[in-house]
This record gives C-alpha cells, structure tokens and sequence, in this order.
C-alpha cells in the first residue's frame, strides 16, 4: 500500500537577516509544524565572490536543536559553550541549545576569500519539555561517517541520524528522528519504508520527482500521513531529495524569534532573559 500524501508545501522565499533569505516549506501557512519538525529552510545555492563579507552574527537559541545538513561549500560554527567547528559539503551538525546558547554561523574565511558556491538545509528539531532545560551540547559528522542506504544503480543515499535498513545515523537526538539525503539519477527508482505512527516528510532540494504517482518539483516539501504504507520515488531528473521521519512529540509549541518553547509565557521569558544577558555573550 502506497502512503498518502496529505499536504504539498512550496517553499517560500523569506528574509532571515538584511543580507540572506531562504526558502521556507515550514512552517507553512497550510500547516505548521509537524512536532518535533518545527522550521526546514533551505539556503542556496549561493554563489560567493572572492572577497565577499557574509555571516550570520550572534543570536540566541533555547529549547530546541538547529540541525544543519552541508550540501554545498563549506560553514563555520561557533557558540559560547566553547565550540568552534568547521562543516564541509555532506557533513551534518547538530547544535543542541537547551536552556540557552549564543552562536554565530555562515560561510568560513576560506570560502570568502576564494569564493564558491554554499548550499544547506537548516532544520529546527523540537525537544521534549523534560529537556528543554538541559545544558547545550554540539555534535557533528563529516561525510564520510556518514553510512550508506538505499545501495543502488544511479542512487547515493546517505543516513544522518536514526535507525534505517540495519544501520544508525552518527546523529543522536532525544526524540528518534531518521534524516537521509541523496541524489537520484534521471529515471531511477527507490523506495522508503516508513515508520508505522511517525510523522514522514520529503523534500525535494533539486530536480522533480514522481511520488507515489505524484508528480513534484524542487523546493516543495510533501508531508504524509501516519499509516502504514511505501513511499515510491522515481526520478524524473537527476534529483536531490531530503527524506525525514521523527516520533512525534504530543505536546503544546510556542514558537518565536529564535525560542521554541511549551508556552507563549515561556518564549516572553527567554526574550526578557537574553535582553537581561542569560545567555552570555559571544564576541565573534
């Protein structure tokens, strides 16, 4: 049995700074969030001129995960609890903010000076209430740590996080989420088994895809329902697509600015408490 598909959702340019917009699928005026999958943005690909000044200065974050996926070029991160990494095209990271963290990202020193083309996935991913408090953490996984799934001809499938066909994604999370990334070539097919009572979604970051007889171009984001039930994909184009399964999280979100909490009152007390200086400082 083939699993239905319940909504379609295109993304949508949207401004995240005066210099950098992104395409947001979700949340999306049609439906929110599909918990804990709060916020997908998809940035790039962006061409960057030798010379060029981009960065996305410190900011604050609590209550969830910006979870990265490098398609393209290569990123720095940085925190105030101490992390300073490079991410480079295929890799992931994972960023855990608990009860609050200052961080800074965007293109490394090195891609500005010679320039190039960036490329990534930024994904919010809920945590339980029991965890929101938690000390921030950082993981990340280069692509070659990355195992193989999906093995086929035309087919380069890559697992980031969770458990999927006997293999188990370098990313850890509170909450089971399964994040697998790859590419299609023209023509070919493949086939996702879907976790009975997870919330599934696909997006297409390149090409269109036929899905379940349902024909979809790039930067749309298919959400399913909860049955059992096959995804069959087939390639209409070389296609890159992002597929994410998670266990839901059955409980109230408050989301705004840079929080994603259990209450309105909860996100008010996170604003209030960065302006008092909670969170630190971060000088980068």
């Amino acid at each position: 049995m083939k699993k239905a598909i319940t909504h379609i959702l295109a993304g949508r340019e949207k401004k995240i700074t005066a210099e950098e917009t992104v395409r947001q699928p979700l949340p999306h005026k049609d439906f929110r969030f599909a918990n804990p999958l709060i916020v997908l943005h998809h940035m790039g690909p962006q061409v960057i001129e030798p010379g060029q000044a981009l960065r996305i200065h410190p900011h604050p974050h609590r209550g969830f995960s910006p979870y990265t996926i490098m398609l393209q070029g290569e990123g720095y991160h940085k925190d105030n609890a101490g992390n300073d990494e490079v991410i480079k095209a295929g890799g992931v990271q994972w960023m855990f903010a608990g009860k609050g963290i200052m961080h800074s990202e965007g293109p490394t020193e090195q891609l500005l000076k010679d320039g190039g083309v960036m490329e990534l996935i930024q994904l919010w991913i809920n945590a339980p209430a029991d965890k929101k408090w938690d000390k921030p953490f950082y993981q990340a996984a280069a692509a070659h740590e990355l195992p193989v799934v999906l093995e086929g001809d035309g087919l380069a499938f890559k697992l980031a996080s969770g458990d999927y066909e006997s293999q188990t994604g370098p990313i850890k999370n509170f909450t089971p989420v399964i994040s697998i990334v790859g590419t299609m070539a023209s023509g070919k097919q493949v086939n996702f088994t879907a976790q009975a009572g997870y919330w599934t979604l696909l997006y297409i970051i390149s090409g269109s895809i036929t899905v379940n007889d349902e024909p979809v171009s790039r930067y749309n984001l298919i959400v399913f329902d909860k049955e059992n039930g096959d995804i069959n994909i087939t390639a209409n184009e070389d296609s890159q697509i992002l597929y994410l399964s998670a266990e839901p999280i059955e409980e109230p979100v408050a989301a705004k600015d840079n929080f994603v909490m259990n209450t309105p009152a909860e996100v008010d007390q996170a604003i209030e408490d960065y302006h008092k200086g909670v969170f630190g400082t971060l000088n980068y």
